[in-house]
């Protein structure tokens, strides 16, 4: 057998190798983010629609949500919150997208901040209690035609839809990492399967270091 043949074979196993390596991540990543399945609250279809994240914080007795979130500060973030009762919710504002305020549109949540304002750092604060145990749709007045709409769910007695691979109205949300990951293992997979063509059509051979 002659060199050429040991070099190529000796390149193509770890080639492979590699391929399977980078694959598996892949798959692993893939995987993670298929077993995201799960339930949640059954939202309204005006908070839902205008989805800037989802947060599951039962079991926190503290959460913030941030008013005039996003691009054009026109969001609630979390939009989507489920939460125990007796959990302290504080809404403060970034100062972003105009005067905003929190009220409630549908649901057993009194959830009214009171006139519009556009401050940063302003607060309000608001304590859930089991006469708010439910699913509550709210908004901001002044960018409601927008869709500056959110949900909030109190308790466990609240109708839920599956997600992820159970199907369902709400997506499983794949992090930025695990695109990334995903988008890195693949470019990896391509370069190590070119150079394997590459070697086997022309040949050669990896010298050894030089003393």
């Amino acid at each position: 057998m002659s060199t050429d043949d040991v070099s190529r074979r000796t390149f193509m196993r770890t080639a492979g190798g590699t391929a399977a390596a980078v694959g598996g991540a892949t798959a692993a990543t893939g995987t993670a983010a298929g077993q995201e399945d799960g339930v949640e609250p059954d939202w309204p279809s005006e908070a839902e629609g205008n989805v800037g994240s989802y947060e599951d914080a039962r079991g926190e007795s503290e959460v913030t949500v941030s008013v005039g979130a996003g691009d054009q500060g026109l969001a609630f973030d979390p939009t989507l919150l489920w939460v125990d009762t007796g959990t302290v919710i504080t809404f403060e504002w970034t100062g972003n997208g105009g005067a905003h305020n929190v009220q409630n549109v549908d649901g057993p949540a009194s959830l009214d901040s009171g006139d519009p304002v556009g401050e940063e750092g302003e607060t309000y604060e608001y304590e859930t209690s089991e006469e708010d145990a439910g699913i509550t749709h709210y908004h901001c007045v002044p960018h409601t035609d927008v869709g500056m709409h959110a949900g909030l769910a109190v308790g466990e007695d609240v109708e839920t839809v599956e997600t992820g691979g159970g199907g369902g109205s709400s997506a499983v949300f794949v992090p930025d990492g695990a695109r990334a990951l995903t988008i890195a293992t693949f470019i990896a997979m391509v370069s190590t399967l070119g150079l394997a063509f590459v070697f086997m059509k022309y040949g050669g051979t990896i010298a050894p270091d030089e003393a």
